[in-house]
């Protein structure tokens, strides 16, 4: 089987940022929230089939990997 790559997604709120991170061949990822005092919570996910569909229902859009990656770097 052939290796997928992670797709990467946010959604800016009124004060605070919500980055996903979903890795499309075991449906887990993370959640990044963004709060506006800086302070980046880390959240380790699984998610189901429908997460695509549920990520555009709920507005997210794409984002590239070093976006992501700048934010998950400030929670080590």
């Amino acid at each position: 089987m052939a290796k997928t790559f992670p797709q990467y997604f946010k959604r800016i709120f009124d004060d605070y940022q919500v980055l996903v991170q979903v890795n499309t061949d075991t449906f887990t990822g993370i959640e990044l929230i963004v709060h506006p005092d800086g302070r980046i919570e880390k959240t380790e996910m699984e998610f189901d089939e429908d997460i695509f569909d549920d990520l555009a229902e709920d507005e997210f859009i794409q984002c590239n990997v070093l976006e992501f990656q700048m934010h998950l770097a400030k929670t080590h």
